[in-house]
Formats: C-alpha cells, sequence, structure tokens
C-alpha cells in the first residue's frame, strides 16, 4: 500500500477518500463508542449512509478494529521502554517475528538508520523489564540492542486524528 497525497492504491484498485469518509473516521478515532445515530448526526449524514460508509471502510480496510486505548500505568506496567535492535543481514523478519512474540512487547518496526528494528516494551516491575531486554538480545540474529527507557509519555500514540 503506497500513501500519495489523499490516494491510497492497494493491488492496483484506486480508493479515494472524500472529505466524509474522512470526517467519520476523525470522529471515530475520538469516540468509536458513539452510536450509528449519534455519530450520523454529529457528521450531518443519515444514519443509513453512515453505515454503508462505514461498512466500505471497513471492507477496504480502513477501519481495522475497534479497540479500547488504555492506560498502561493504571493497569500496573511501571517500566516502558523503546529498544533499538541491530539484526544480522537477511534475517530481518525471522527475527522480528520472534521479538513480536515476547510477552511485554508492544510494537514492532522496520525502520532506518544505525539499527535495523525498533520495539515497544513494557513491564510490570525493573526485573521483568530486565528480563525481557535479555530475551530480546538473545533472540537469534540479533546482533545488538540500545535501550531507552521512557521517563514520562507526552502524547498517547493513539491520539492522532490527522488524517
Amino acid at each position: 500500500m503506497f500513501i500519495l497525497s489523499q490516494v491510497i492504491l492497494m493491488k492496483s484498485k484506486r480508493l479515494i477518500l472524500d472529505e466524509m469518509d474522512k470526517s467519520i473516521l476523525k470522529e471515530l478515532r475520538l469516540n468509536c463508542r458513539r452510536s450509528y445515530r449519534e455519530l450520523a448526526k454529529k457528521i450531518n449524514i443519515s444514519p443509513v449512509s453512515l453505515i454503508d460508509r462505514m461498512k466500505n471502510l471497513e471492507k477496504n480496510g480502513f477501519v481495522k478494529g475497534y479497540v479500547a486505548s488504555l492506560d498502561f500505568l493504571k493497569l500496573g506496567y511501571e517500566f516502558m521502554g523503546l529498544v533499538q535492535i541491530s539484526i544480522e543481514p537477511g534475517k530481518l523478519l525471522e527475527a522480528q517475528e520472534k521479538i513480536g512474540k515476547l510477552r511485554g512487547v508492544y510494537a514492532v518496526y522496520d525502520v532506518t538508520g544505525e539499527y535495523d528494528s525498533v520495539a515497544f516494551v513494557i513491564a510490570r516491575s525493573r526485573g521483568e523489564f530486565s528480563s525481557l531486554i535479555k530475551k530480546i538480545l538473545g533472540t537469534p540474529y540479533v546482533k545488538k540492542t540500545n535501550t531507552n527507557v521512557v521517563l514520562n509519555v507526552v502524547k498517547d500514540p493513539f491520539i492522532f486524528n490527522e488524517i
């Protein structure tokens, strides 16, 4: 999938988001628990049109699901980190798949720069955090890691409404 301006290309099928679709997506990011009727009223369309548009957005992969935004600190996860990972050439996907399955790994990304990948990790204790970092370092094909401990969350990654 390639994003070019407001046009999204998927397997030679061209999909265009109009302003109403963007409004729906923005409102869903703010609160996806509202009824169809409430959401339709907010963006000034009929509930039937809203339902049709939402089904289309889901079918075409713009909406992948509906999830709750959790406060991990309140859930007892006292330690968060960003782990930069250097991986042996030709083994990136294999290593990332193994790392992604580790308990406490929140997300794994390909990146450019000195490191090949980064993982966002969370843990309930210093010991759990240390153990997770060591498991990542011990993953086959991982050459080295560099860990950054998160001190404060300034902006929640799930609060991004620029569509």
